[in-house]
């Protein structure tokens, strides 16, 4: 069980668990998600971290169809420029290596932005804390644990 499982089962919040058999040929692992279990791209989220020129980590919740935008990300957390995340940075941060960055339970909190579009479904899923392990949540659910902002972040 993941820190992320754990985190929804303590807090007693809805959720359900989908597993497939990662393939580890594959690195578009958001993509592997929406084929393996037949999901709807627009509602799978990947979760980015994003590195802040002041040197601090911020999070990006998106539909893995979309473009994280690197300045949309910057303007909401406040400085000018962001750009993606070492994997180690990213892995010391969360706990959780790529392909498997679940954006709850993580080691540090970090400022979290889920895309707006979120909000369209009543499920989106996001990583479980593993590769072949996705949540299915509320998007109300998913911003309220993650202290998230709201807000477009993805390239047009």
């Amino acid at each position: 069980m993941t820190p992320a499982v754990l985190l929804l089962k303590k807090q007693k919040i809805a959720f359900d668990i989908l597993e497939y058999d990662h393939d580890s040929d594959c690195q578009a692992y958001g993509m592997e998600a929406v084929e393996k279990l037949s999901l709807p791209p627009s509602q799978v989220f990947k979760t980015l971290v994003t590195e802040l020129d002041n040197g601090k980590l911020a999070v990006a919740l998106i539909p893995v169809t979309a473009r994280l935008s690197l300045k949309k990300i910057a303007k909401l957390c406040g400085v000018k420029k962001a750009a993606m995340a070492e994997p180690s940075k990213v892995t010391a941060a969360t706990g959780y290596i790529l392909g498997g960055v679940s954006p709850l339970a993580q080691k540090r909190k970090l400022m979290t932005v889920i895309d707006d579009t979120a909000g369209q479904y009543p499920v989106c899923y996001v990583s479980g804390g593993r590769r072949g392990l996705e949540i299915a949540i509320s998007p109300s659910e998913l911003i309220l644990l993650t202290n998230a902002k709201v807000a477009p972040v993805t390239e047009a």
